[in-house]
């Protein structure tokens, strides 16, 4: 065992007054976070590896007691150690949505989770300096992965001047649209890998500390266009108008203040921002992290993107960058 895990073992003995623990691994994760379940009897915790160096783990525990103060299901935070990154956590189980999304399960799995989106986005903060803000060049920056990352690093694509002129063009009217949505809080990674089956207050909710002050459709998009998991278009769209007449009964959205077409260009058009960064992030944990696992799922990821380009011709030129890429992978 090495010293880090040693010394989270002994930490964890001493704050569960539980000699001789076991620590198993939990989940995976794309962060340098590691995770571990220790249990005892009917008594089962998590215990969060976060080293300082790579990962600062005081927005998690400050984002945990936000939500657990809105009453999401979020994992307890029983005890911490911010200075070397070790945290004790409640668990929710090891049910994720991904393993138990299925045409019989889909509609009140994601009506549950729905529910818990319209809770974030009604009662959470909105008000300027509560979360960071998901500006302007933090939406560039990430679109920026999908060409230093994806393109350039890992195919070795050399885009020509023209090219990189339209994808900068492109990733600015992206930006644009995010800019022009109503501003809610955001999880920033709501989808089937980080939501759990829970028994009661279904779902458990996961991986938040990035929450910021964002677009309305984000998490929406990330949830049901989903990196990991595809359904047909018009079964999305049911589902993110569905979510619409929600956030208008709720207050989310004022009356007048987007159309079904307008709310399904947002979306759309989120998910495009959202997936482009995804791929590069998939493309950075392969060439950077030595984590290739995540290859296969970049044409899931990038299918969106070309998909969407398809039916507004202001973003052809991208939908042409992605299938070019799409036939390189």
């Amino acid at each position: 065992m090495s010293e880090r895990l040693n010394s989270l073992q002994q930490w964890a003995e001493q704050q569960l007054g539980w000699p001789g623990i076991e620590l198993t691994p939990a989940s995976s994760d794309a962060s340098f976070r590691r995770y571990f379940r220790v249990q005892q009897n009917d008594a089962s915790y998590i215990l969060m590896d976060a080293p300082p160096a790579q990962e600062d783990c005081r927005p998690f525990a400050q984002v945990t007691q936000l939500f657990l103060d809105l009453g999401l299901h979020v994992p307890e935070l029983i005890a911490s150690d911010l200075d070397r990154g070790f945290l004790l956590l409640g668990d929710l189980g090891s049910r994720l949505y991904l393993d138990e999304l299925h045409e019989d399960t889909a509609d009140r799995l994601y009506g549950d989770a729905l529910g818990a989106l319209a809770t974030l986005q009604s009662c959470g903060p909105a008000g300027e300096g509560s979360l960071p803000a998901y500006d302007r060049p933090l939406l560039m920056s990430e679109m920026a992965l999908f060409s230093d990352w994806l393109l350039d690093r890992h195919l070795g694509m050399t885009m020509e001047s023209t090219g990189q002129e339209a994808l900068q063009r492109i990733f600015g009217l992206l930006a644009d649209s995010a800019l022009g949505q109503p501003v809610v809080c955001v999880h920033r990674d709501f989808h089937s890998r980080n939501l759990m089956v829970t028994p009661a207050h279904n779902p458990g909710i996961l991986d938040y500390q990035d929450a910021v002050l964002g677009p309305v459709t984000y998490d929406l998009v990330s949830l049901l266009r989903d990196c990991y998991i595809a359904w047909p278009r018009e079964r999305v769209e049911g589902w993110a108008l569905g979510y619409r007449e929600l956030a208008l009964q709720m207050g989310i959205l004022r009356p007048g203040q987007a159309d079904e077409a307008t709310f399904l260009r947002w979306f759309d058009w989120m998910g495009a921002q959202r997936h482009l960064k995804a791929a590069g992030i998939f493309a950075r944990l392969n060439d950077r992290d030595g984590k290739p696992e995540y290859l296969k799922d970049i044409p899931r990821t990038l299918g969106y993107v070309v998909e969407v380009c398809s039916r507004y011709p202001e973003l052809a030129e991208l939908g042409a960058i992605s299938s070019r890429v799409l036939a390189r992978l």
